[in-house]
């Protein structure tokens, strides 16, 4: 659907004046003031705080003044409130303060407070409110039927789905039910969800971090304790140099790249390793074109010139770094420059640049994204990123980290807290321990919960949502769960994310049960109603239920940005249509499932109406309380309801480049702010009471614990081949009693030490033989900091990770890789059997790619990524018109060797073809930003089907203003050794003019 253009709107001169007086005074307050903060600078240069946003009552911002509305003139009185929430979008994490009068949202305002996008939104935060108020929503349940959706009651849908969901239960296990959850939900619904499936019996769960930062997760995780983000977009302003590799954060984390932008103000020198020339690559000191899926021999290049001029931090190592040797040793007799540039294309001289300026300017960080992870070595790849930066000493340092930019707004509270299939909450883990610990939380027995599941299945991974399609379609024989997958919900997931297209429709064909849970219909409301492939055919007992949820405007609750840092949401408007809240949703199915009294015995209950009708609503502020109760691992323990709130009231308090609290008290609640860090960063360890500012930096030793600071974290141990695995003698985080490294807490240790008896009684009766994980009271946390000691132990950081099938990150060339020589040399790893419940084929697929010679049928290199008009898989903001307008058709980028060779002009038609035998249709856009052996296409289309419209297949007046080919259509097989990480990065394809 093409929209008509709007003519640009000239810019008036008063606006312009306007601008140069703001420059003017800023140059000079920052120099006649250079602590003044925002609101003081605004108020004193004439410019109102939120100016033209009026307020009758306000509960997160202050009272200002407006222009009266309509029916203020006409003598009635208007209701106007400000409601502050953040933006839905990426993981920045950007604060909007939404104008609503009478119930409707009819203004939206950058939070110029906010220390994190300081007055800035980029396109499509500036169209949250037409996110909220979109005409082209889910309006109410409906059930495909005959070809068609057609409206039916919530009522009607929650007993059909119910009854079904039991049936499948009862006839073969729970886990023929497969729950996809959503990095969209907030902390309090995705901690709920994965809480709600566990009581229905199954792990087969998953959301969106498996496809975007899973092997970040694992790879981070298994170097240095944590697998998160070190630092913060914001202390990027303090570093000296920056390595992208694998993130266009110009138009994936747009706002972002204000803290970058700063800091090259500061000299900061900006290098990017991308395959395409993006956006950010054009704000770059250094571009370095690579060839997708090789930045291992890259990297190690880096470290080969690092490690021979001596550049590396040799003390750093020598205290907090265990393999480093063997790295070394791998580096220089493997990766030798000539090595590098065979593999990955990038000459020495360039490769010698980077590590000269990233070791001559430190602190330096590196920053990554889905470039990285979405590789079958995706883990590996990561975990070369950590070493590099532990090789300079980077890591628990201001400006230094590894800044990893999550994807959508709340991926990272998902994955903490949420619906993974190998862990519970918190990353505890499926062992009988992390059972009768949350059992203990939720007040439910564990033999009850146990006796949910399978047998021998309650310990057991589930599935993951990039594999869901083989659960459906292989044999049964070769998966290791009892029968194969049934039923499946869709809940807040865009299926055109995912790779492997055609299997996909194939698997929803072949289902009993298919449920769409989300504020738009998504794409998988059409690839379910369109006919199947040729020779297909559709599961005659099939039953496809779309029902509509709230988007997170019209609820409210706690979102965790990138940075780790956790902010609330104000609910900005009543629910539209017939939607109702996720959570109130899970409620509803877990009453007419038979444990609803279970899931949420330690709620307050509200008894809420929403689609005309009374609904039993679980209070979100209970659950954040139930989160805070248990998740002692990553400390989601001190950031309660109140604390949150107080942040979000008391923004300007906060310093915009170290997030820290300059001091000031929230009226609301008396609360004091001094000392705390922004979004009380997790993790915030101990009860609320005590205090814990937050952690702004991971594993920072020039700070206390009790000032935000640590060490690495003793998870794997202490002594392996005779080498210690704890931190040397001389090194530990300031103020520490103990001055060497030490192993986690546990009630034996804390009684060794002598400390025993600086817990209460209380304490003690509830941490007699628990460690600082399962203890409930707090206390053995509580009194190792009050020792200035981190409960999880100081260690060294693992650059050898001998529990992953690599422990030294080694290359190996993609699956589908267009590089023969380069696929024999440095060939995948063995087939896998009941890996993840399946098996997963590795060197069958390389060795069938390679004695077919796919390489010359398809010797284009096809990767994907990010636009800044759109985000995730793009239903919402395909629908918002205002963005919609901006991006109308998905296109290919090519270079104008491959398209002159193929006879193709710019903006032509063109078939993208894969070896799967999809093909999508899709504009040329012919541009040098690739070369002329790579091709890139954005991901977030949907609603053309291998040149076929499926507008009509979309329920009526819900389907996206935009329609386009999903390049996922045309992806191929691959997944990552570790997490099942799809491969989206590195596939291949032949692209030929459409006639």
């Amino acid at each position: 659907m093409s929209l008509t253009r709007k003519p640009n709107t000239p810019q008036s001169s008063r606006s312009s004046s306007s601008s140069r007086l703001i420059g003017s005074l800023s140059r000079g307050l920052k120099a006649a003031v250079p602590t003044m903060d925002r609101r003081t600078f605004l108020k004193r240069s004439g410019i109102g705080v939120g100016a033209g946003i009026a307020a009758a009552q306000l509960s997160m911002v202050q009272k200002t003044s407006a222009e009266p509305s309509q029916a203020m003139l006409d003598g009635k009185a208007g209701k106007i409130e400000v409601k502050r929430s953040v933006c839905t979008h990426c993981s920045v994490g950007c604060a909007v303060d939404a104008t609503v009068e009478n119930g409707v949202w009819v203004r939206q305002n950058p939070v110029f407070d906010s220390p994190i996008n300081m007055g800035a939104h980029c396109a499509k935060g500036a169209a949250l409110r037409e996110h909220g108020h979109g005409d082209y929503r889910l309006r109410y349940p409906m059930k495909l039927v005959d070809g068609k959706y057609q409206r039916i009651s919530w009522d009607q849908a929650l007993t059909e789905i119910t009854a079904q969901m039991k049936d499948i239960r009862s006839k073969y296990t729970p886990d023929s039910m497969f729950f996809i959850g959503s990095s969209k939900h907030n902390n309090e619904q995705s901690y709920l969800l994965r809480k709600w499936v566990s009581f229905f019996g199954t792990n087969n769960t998953d959301h969106q971090a498996r496809i975007c930062h899973s092997t970040t997760v694992a790879g981070v995780a298994n170097t240095w304790g944590y697998g998160a983000m070190t630092n913060s977009f914001n202390d990027m302003m303090n570093s000296k140099a920056a390595l992208y590799i694998g993130s266009n954060a110009a138009e994936a984390h747009p706002v972002s790249m204000l803290s970058m932008l700063h800091a090259k103000e500061s000299g900061c020198k900006l290098i990017v390793v991308d395959p395409r020339y993006t956006r950010t690559a054009a704000k770059s000191d250094q571009y370095v074109r690579i060839r997708s899926g090789t930045d291992i021999p890259f990297l190690f290049g880096v470290l080969y010139h690092i490690f021979n001029n001596g550049w590396e931090d040799k003390k750093y190592i020598d205290d907090r770094v265990y393999g480093m040797d063997e790295i070394r040793k791998e580096v220089m007799e493997k990766w030798t420059p000539a090595n590098v540039e065979a593999a990955c294309g990038v000459p020495e001289a360039q490769v010698y640049k980077v590590a000269q300026t990233m070791a001559m300017n430190r602190p330096s960080t590196i920053v990554w994204c889905m470039g990285q992870t979405q590789h079958t070595t995706g883990n590996a790849i990561v975990r070369a990123s950590c070493i590099v930066q532990l090789a300079l000493g980077n890591i628990g340092v201001s400006g230094g980290g590894t800044n990893i930019f999550r994807g959508h707004d709340n991926v990272q509270g998902a994955t903490d807290v949420g619906p993974n299939p190998d862990s519970l909450p918190g990353y505890y883990g499926l062992a009988a321990g992390a059972w009768k610990h949350f059992a203990s939380i939720w007040g439910v027995d564990y033999e009850w919960i146990k006796g949910r599941y399978a047998p021998d299945m309650m310990e057991k991974s589930g599935t993951t949502v990039s594999r869901w399609v083989d659960a459906v379609l292989e044999k049964t024989d070769l998966i290791d769960q009892q029968n194969n997958v049934k039923g499946l919900f869709f809940w807040g997931h865009a299926p055109n994310s995912q790779t492997r297209g055609l299997d996909m429709k194939r698997a929803m064909d072949k289902l009993d049960l298919l449920v769409v849970v989300d504020p738009y219909p998504s794409a998988t409301a059409a690839m379910a109603a369109m006919p199947p492939a040729e020779g297909g055919q559709v599961n005659p007992k099939r039953n496809v239920y779309l029902l509509p949820a709230t988007t997170q405007f019209e609820t409210h609750g706690s979102v965790t940005s990138s940075n780790r840092s956790i902010q609330w949401r104000e609910k900005v408007i009543d629910p539209l249509f017939e939607s109702v809240p996720d959570h109130v949703i899970m409620q509803a199915f877990a009453d007419r499932l038979g444990f609803g009294q279970e899931l949420s015995q330690n709620y307050q209950m509200l008894d809420s109406k929403y689609a005309g009708t009374q609904w039993r609503e679980p209070e979100i502020e209970s659950i954040l309380r139930e989160i805070n109760r248990g998740m002692w691992t990553i400390g989601y323990t001190g950031q309660t309801p109140e604390r949150l709130k107080a942040h979000m009231r008391m923004m300007h308090v906060f310093d915009p480049k170290t997030l820290k609290s300059r001091g000031g008290v929230d009226l609301v609640t008396g609360y004091d702010t001094a000392g705390d860090y922004f979004g009380l960063p997790w993790p915030c360890y101990g009860t609320a009471a005590i205090k814990h500012p937050g952690s702004p930096n991971l594993y920072d030793t020039s700070k206390s614990v009790m000032e935000g600071g640590g060490n690495f974290r003793a998870n794997f141990g202490v002594e392996r081949d005779g080498k210690s695995l704890l931190a040397a003698d001389g090194s530990y985080s300031k103020g520490s009693a103990i001055k060497t490294g030490y192993p986690e807490f546990d009630a034996t240790l804390v009684k060794k030490l002598g400390w025993w008896d600086q817990l209460t009684e209380d304490e003690k009766k509830l941490a007699e033989g628990k460690n600082w994980k399962t203890d409930l009271s707090g206390g053995i946390q509580r009194v190792v900091m009050k020792n200035g000691c981190m409960p999880f132990g100081n260690a060294r950081a693992r650059a050898v990770v001998w529990n992953f099938p690599d422990p030294i990150p080694t290359h190996r060339e993609a699956l589908y890789s267009t590089n023969e020589p380069m696929m024999r040399k440095y060939p995948t790893i063995a087939d896998k059997k009941n890996f993840w419940r399946l098996p997963t084929l590795y060197k069958t697929v390389q060795d069938k790619n390679l004695n077919d010679k796919l390489y010359e049928k398809f010797p284009i290199t096809l990767t994907s990524g990010r636009l800044v008009e759109y985000e995730g898989g793009g239903d919402e903001t395909r629908s918002n018109p205002w963005l919609a307008e901006l991006q109308q058709e998905n296109f290919v980028e090519m270079n104008p060797a491959a398209a002159a060779a193929r006879g193709i002009k710019n903006w032509d038609y063109v078939w993208v073809k894969s070896p799967t035998g999809a093909q999508i249709k899709v504009r040329a856009l012919v541009t040098e930003r690739v070369d002329a052996s790579t091709a890139f296409v954005p991901f977030h289309f949907a609603g053309w089907w291998q040149g076929a419209n499926l507008r009509k297949y979309y329920p009526d007046g819900a389907s996206p203003v935009v329609l386009g080919e999903a390049v996922n259509t045309a992806t191929t097989y691959g997944y990552d050794m570790v997490t099942m990480m799809q491969e989206t990065k590195t596939t291949m394809c032949q692209i030929e003019k459409f006639a």
